[in-house]
C-alpha cells in the first residue's frame, strides 16, 4: 500500500507557471488589440483622407493628415527602408525571449505594446507599395502643424510603441523586474542574513 502523496504535490510546477501563463496572455491580447486598432486606423485613413487636406481637430492641436513614410520620424533612413524590417524581426525575437521569464504584468502590457506597434509598421513594410520589404507606412497623425514639420506625422503603432518605451523605462527606474520580484526587495533579502549575524 503505497502512501498517499502530501497534500499540495504535483500542484507546485502548474501553480509556478500560473503567473506566466497569465503574464504571457496579456502580452498577446495588448499586442493584438494595439495592431487591430493601428490597421483600423490605417484604413479608415485611406479611405477617408485620401486627395484630403489635412483636417484640423482640437482647434489645431491636432491634424488627420495622410502621408506615406518610407522612413522613421521625420523620414531618417528613407533610403534604406529594407532595414527596417531587419530592425523589428530583432525586437520581436527579443520580446519572445524575455516571455520565457515573463511573470509581470506591467512588464506584459509593456511589452505587448512594443510588439504589437512593431508589427503594425512591420505589415505595412512588407505589404504596403512600394514592394515587399519595402512598403510605406501609412502616417496619418500630426500635432500642431497639418504637415510634420514641426513633429513628425504618425500613427497607432508609434503611439504604442513610444508608450510601451516609456512604461519599460519607468518599470526599470522603479526597480520592477520581468519576472514579478522588485529589485529593491531582492537587495533587502540580500542584506537581511548579514544584519541577523551583526545582531547575534
Amino acid at each position: 500500500m503505497t502512501a498517499a502523496p502530501p497534500a499540495g504535490a504535483g500542484t507546485t510546477e502548474s501553480g509556478a507557471g500560473a503567473p506566466r501563463r497569465k503574464a504571457v496572455g496579456l502580452l498577446l491580447g495588448v499586442s493584438l488589440f494595439s495592431l487591430l486598432a493601428d490597421l483600423g486606423t490605417k484604413q479608415l485613413a485611406l479611405a477617408e483622407l485620401t486627395g484630403r487636406e489635412p483636417v484640423s481637430l482640437l482647434g489645431g492641436a491636432v491634424y488627420l493628415s495622410l502621408t506615406r513614410n518610407s522612413g522613421a520620424a521625420w523620414s531618417i533612413g528613407s533610403d534604406h527602408t529594407w532595414v527596417f524590417p531587419i530592425i523589428t524581426f530583432v525586437v520581436i525575437g527579443w520580446i519572445a525571449w524575455m516571455a520565457l521569464r515573463l511573470r509581470s504584468l506591467p512588464w506584459a502590457v509593456s511589452l505587448g505594446l512594443v510588439l504589437g506597434g512593431a508589427l503594425g509598421n512591420l505589415i505595412d513594410r512588407i505589404f504596403r507599395a512600394p514592394g515587399h520589404f519595402v512598403g510605406h507606412v501609412v502616417d496619418m497623425i500630426s500635432l500642431f502643424d497639418p504637415y510634420g514639420q514641426v513633429w513628425p506625422v504618425f500613427n497607432l503603432a508609434d503611439s504604442s510603441l513610444v508608450c510601451g518605451v516609456v512604461l519599460a523605462v519607468f518599470l526599470e527606474l522603479t526597480g520592477r523586474q520581468r519576472d514579478g520580484s522588485r529589485l529593491r526587495d531582492e537587495k533587502r533579502d540580500a542584506a537581511a542574513p548579514a544584519e541577523q549575524r551583526e545582531s547575534a
